[in-house]
């Protein structure tokens, strides 16, 4: 068997890890904060640094594409040759420039005057511009094809880029190239020198992935950018072919690695940054750890303070819990002192006042259940046998007492032909309505056995209740039928009461026991009038109270008497029992889930002979 927690136990579960989750929580919501924040800032960092350099390298590769442009613009023109020498001049002189080559067509090389020899060494060629001796060599359109990736030139011993250019003659035929060629350490050297390319893992890459330059990485060590199988650098060129700068974020909490790149606008290069998580996070892995340890410490502290606060808490308790274990076992002498004004102080009082009534409501139910016992008792027992007549009669009280009543008066007759049957509704519920109803049953069955009226009768007992609880406000509604089955009759009085239905099977219809008269009790100048009709076989005589009719469902409809009247046309084939047990069992299904709120009371009579 599992032993249950005890209340301090509990106490310490519900109130520590609350406590505790909430720490946590804050802790992970300010970590997460902090995370995205500084990694926001690197980003923005890294993307300033990235295009300062990108903007370094763009302005060196834009000064001899400047030039070029200049050249292109010449075409066509027969007399542009010495503009033409002027900007081959200008692009040889220029800082950066090793050499300006023109490679022609070989079908038209013997036309091409002869080539003047470059001062490679010096980064300068003099050449001759193409086209100056004859017009059939005059290009009518040029354009650029390409920058070339870094190779190692034997001649200057470093590597060069070439901007290379594509010259055509007016047929769209090439003519020749047309090679500036760059050293490429002079793209690179405002980048290289910078604290970023030093400590970071940094690269200058082509579309492709082609590592072009990268910080502490030779050509042996790294071709291309996501060779190795990194994930972050898989993604890094992922993101370069949809976007022209951005930011990857690496797996993990916090990521092993971030990178940031930007694409140059003059050549289809790259720039890439990666740097390690741990270091742009130092500061937030540090309040993490220094978050948890003393997360840690407040979480011990606060299980502390709540052994002590609810040590003397729980011993209170605890007594109460014993002195209620008592009391459950029928021991109401348990009597707790309180130690304290506060709350524990205030539940031992109310336990103490509630022992004390506890007792008494217990002795009360016990006098009730004796109560319900003895007005069962004053119904009828057992149904009434009557010559020629089908007798039932029931009631259900929706409390431990009721104020229905119903009852039998047979009269000495041959062959018992002859019946009295009553059907009263005392107003309310409970003791007061069992009371009333009983005093009624004493007063009716003091004269129904006398000679006289019916009429008579219930005035006589009208008078006597009238004089009890005139000024209370209480009164009993009374239905009384007199059978003479004999005479195939009927004589009754209805006093306030709903009216009684007489159900003819051979018609299937219903007809009301009407007439006038006002509750018992209301007032004891009242004069009660009898009403006579004749009954043939084949007729049901239906009496019941309210409570029938007036049954509600969960959403509040009334049962309503023409559901009543359907339930009776439908099985007024059966006995009286089971026309009752019927009506019963539709109620109950009509109003499940809901309690009964109306004591219910029906007496069927079926005429059968």
């Amino acid at each position: 068997m599992v032993r249950p927690k005890s209340l301090q136990q509990r106490f310490t579960i519900f109130i520590l890890l609350p406590v505790a989750f909430l720490l946590l929580s804050m802790g992970l919501i300010g970590y997460l904060y902090a995370r995205n924040s500084l990694l926001e800032q690197w980003s923005e960092a890294s993307m300033l640094k990235l295009e300062r350099a990108a903007h370094q390298i763009d302005m060196r590769l834009n000064r001899p594409k400047v030039w070029l442009k200049m050249y292109y613009n010449t075409s066509g023109k027969p007399n542009a040759d010495p503009i033409r020498e002027d900007i081959i001049r200008q692009l040889s002189e220029m800082v950066g420039v090793v050499s300006v080559k023109f490679d022609a067509d070989e079908q038209e090389a013997s036309s091409l005057p002869p080539l003047t020899h470059s001062d490679e060494g010096k980064g300068r060629a003099r050449r001759h511009p193409m086209g100056v001796t004859g017009g059939n060599m005059m290009f009518h359109k040029a354009r650029m094809l390409e920058i070339t990736p870094p190779r190692y030139n034997s001649q200057i011993k470093n590597q060069t880029v070439s901007i290379v250019s594509d010259l055509e003659n007016s047929r769209g035929k090439s003519v020749g190239r047309l090679d500036v060629v760059l050293r490429f350490d002079y793209l690179m050297d405002t980048v290289l020198p910078t604290g970023w390319w030093q400590s970071h893992k940094a690269f200058l890459v082509d579309d492709s992935g082609r590592v072009l330059a990268g910080a502490g990485t030779g050509s042996g060590v790294r071709q291309r950018l996501g060779e190795k199988g990194d994930l972050l650098e898989v993604q890094i060129m992922e993101a370069m072919r949809e976007n022209l700068y951005g930011t990857v974020i690496g797996s993990g909490y916090p990521p092993a690695e971030v990178g940031g790149f930007y694409r140059l606008q003059e050549a289809p290069w790259n720039l890439v940054m990666i740097a390690h998580g741990n270091e742009i996070l130092s500061p937030i892995i540090s309040f993490r750890n220094y978050y948890l340890l003393t997360g840690l410490g407040f979480i011990l502290f606060i299980l502390l303070l709540i052994r002590l606060v609810t040590g003397r808490t729980v011993s209170a308790i605890k007594n109460v819990t014993e002195a209620a274990g008592k009391v459950a076992k029928g021991e109401y002498n348990a009597h707790l002192i309180p130690k304290t004004r506060d709350e524990v102080g205030e539940l031992i009082q109310n336990f103490n006042s509630m022992t004390v009534q506890l007792e008494e409501r217990l002795q009360m139910k016990r006098a009730l259940g004796l109560a319900k016992e003895v007005q069962q008792n004053l119904l009828p027992k057992a149904n009434p046998v009557v010559s020629g007549l089908d007798i039932a009669g029931m009631s259900i009280y929706c409390d431990e007492t009721g104020g229905d009543y119903y009852d039998f008066f047979t009269e000495s007759a041959p062959e018992g032909s002859k019946i009295g049957v009553v059907v009263g509704d005392v107003s309310g519920h409970g003791i007061s309505s069992a009371l009333l109803m009983a005093t009624t049953r004493a007063i009716l069955r003091q004269h129904s056995p006398a000679e006289g009226h019916l009429s008579r009768i219930i005035s006589d007992v009208n008078g006597q209740i009238a004089g009890d609880v005139e000024d209370s406000g209480s009164f009993v509604t009374l239905f009384y039928v007199n059978i003479d089955n004999d005479e195939k009759r009927i004589g009754w009085v209805r006093a306030g009461h709903d009216a009684a239905f007489i159900y003819d099977a051979r018609t299937s219809s219903f007809t009301e026991l009407s007439g006038k008269g006002l509750p018992l009790g209301v007032s004891n100048d009242i004069e009660y009038h009898e009403t006579r009709q004749k009954i043939s076989p084949g007729q049901i005589i239906i009496i019941g109270t309210d409570g029938i009719w007036e049954t509600r469902d969960t959403n509040g409809k009334l049962f309503g008497k023409k559901a009543f009247k359907d339930v009776i046309r439908k099985y007024s084939h059966l006995p009286a029992k089971d026309i009752i047990d019927i009506v019963i069992e539709q109620l109950h299904e009509f109003r499940f889930p809901e309690k009964q709120e109306d004591d219910i009371t029906l007496v069927i009579i079926k005429i059968v002979a």
